[in-house]
């Protein structure tokens, strides 16, 4: 492993404060240029959202985050752990990820019951039923992400709304100190949608909930709960604070590469297009 892995918990206090801290990441492959510069410090207790066109960085950047992508250089440090000096398969249950490649791998005919007990051991599938602690643990998490009901359910029979819940509830199972949301909304129609963003505002409300990164292509979906942002353009951070200050038209335009007016309702933002 490079040298350029080392440890940073003696940079400066501020590092050591982090729960994500990422200074001059760079991923190359094939040549091309995916990361590069990448300066990015989550807090205790800030909630963050990751915007970006398609092909931005934005999988890359959770990709090293979670350990699955190996950067060519720069320094990733989660929860006090440094990549290439700690063992990040041991991180991975502190550091949940709900995503669409979670999603298709679930097998049809296991419960949300099953599905959030699974989340336990960062497991998928479970060969037989969860029993004892387990399961009432488990009925306890389906309660707190609103699916009391759902319990017996099969995974098949669960609409796409409920089954991004289910996937919730099974990383608070694990008690993950991070929760990383990729897209969440992505296939759900515009009602289904907005209740699951006010579900996860709810979510976002209770102090066991952990630091929560959102990504997504829609300023719509930012809900008041995220006070920081970070918009990446061709594999650069371009820009990167307090939303208020990030999600404006200035910015939006420039990395989507087109005009765009952004509008702040009621905390809750607004874009439309000039074609």
């Amino acid at each position: 492993m490079s040298a350029l892995f080392s440890a940073g918990k003696d940079r400066n206090n501020r590092s050591c404060m982090a729960i994500i801290s990422i200074h001059d990441l760079r991923v190359v492959r094939g040549g091309t240029e995916i990361l590069t510069g990448i300066q990015w410090e989550v807090a205790a207790k800030e909630n963050w959202v990751i915007l970006g066109a398609n092909g931005s960085g934005k999988t890359s950047l959770l990709s090293c985050v979670t350990g699955y992508l190996t950067p060519s250089a720069g320094t990733v440090e989660v929860l006090g752990k440094v990549y290439g000096k700690s063992d990040w398969r041991e991180l991975r249950k502190e550091v949940g990820l709900v995503s669409s490649g979670i999603r298709h791998l679930i097998e049809d005919q296991q419960t949300a019951l099953d599905v959030v007990a699974s989340g336990r051991n960062a497991e998928l599938n479970l060969w037989h039923p969860a029993q004892g602690t387990l399961r009432r643990e488990a009925r306890k998490s389906l309660r707190q992400v609103e699916c009391a009901n759902l319990g017996d359910r099969p995974w098949a029979f669960l609409s796409q709304g409920e089954r991004q819940r289910v996937l919730i509830g099974r990383a608070l199972m694990a008690r993950y100190r991070i929760l990383i949301l990729d897209e969440p909304c992505a296939g759900l129609d515009p009602v289904a949608r907005e209740r699951f963003l006010q579900f996860l505002s709810r979510l976002a409300s209770s102090d066991k909930t952990p630091n929560l990164v959102f990504v997504t292509h829609h300023v719509e979906e930012i809900l008041p709960c995220f006070d920081k942002a970070l918009v990446l353009k061709g594999g650069e951070i371009w820009s990167q604070g307090a939303i208020g200050k990030v999600i404006t038209s200035p910015t939006m335009s420039e990395a989507f590469g087109c005009k765009i007016v952004v509008r702040n309702r009621k905390g809750r933002f607004q874009l439309r297009f000039i074609l």
